[in-house]
């Protein structure tokens, strides 16, 4: 998958970029709503099981320079329905990243779904704000995240 934005590009995840997504997942303000930090290893096993896997769930996202950003969360959920979201680099958060990769999703998933999902923590509250300001509506609460739907 090749999605292209005004400032990113979301793209296949590739072998060589572990250094950088254990660089993200060990980063604790990163991981602080999703998971204790990756050891190198959990990284490398993440990598192999999520995203270079014939069905990935994760996708890379690079800036205008090519450096590493981030990835996005994208795969069908349920029936009719694929989850997205983002972990971005400390470094990039702050700069609209997030707002830009969930209006590229939206867009790519029209005429793939019914509709999208975003899942967080309570806690999460810049992921809420992008999902509301972007059409999501609140739908509940499932193992402790708050579900928002947005319907295609």
């Amino acid at each position: 998958m090749i999605i292209r934005t005004r400032r990113l590009y979301i793209r296949n995840f590739r072998t060589e970029d572990l250094n950088d997504l254990h660089r993200l997942l060990s980063d604790c303000e990163v991981m602080r709503y999703l998971e204790p930090p990756y050891s190198r290893e959990k990284a490398a096993d993440f990598l192999k099981n999520a995203g270079l896997c014939a069905s990935p769930p994760i996708y890379a996202v690079e800036d205008s320079e090519g450096g590493f950003a981030g990835y996005v969360i994208y795969h069908p959920y349920e029936r009719d329905s694929y989850e997205i979201g983002w972990v971005l680099c400390r470094e990039n958060w702050g700069r609209g990243y997030a707002k830009e990769l969930t209006e590229a999703l939206i867009r790519d998933a029209g005429g793939r779904t019914n509709s999208l999902v975003i899942e967080c923590v309570p806690e999460q509250t810049v992921s809420i704000r992008i999902a509301l300001h972007s059409g999501f509506r609140f739908e509940g609460q499932t193992e402790g995240c708050n579900v928002y739907r947005l319907f295609l």
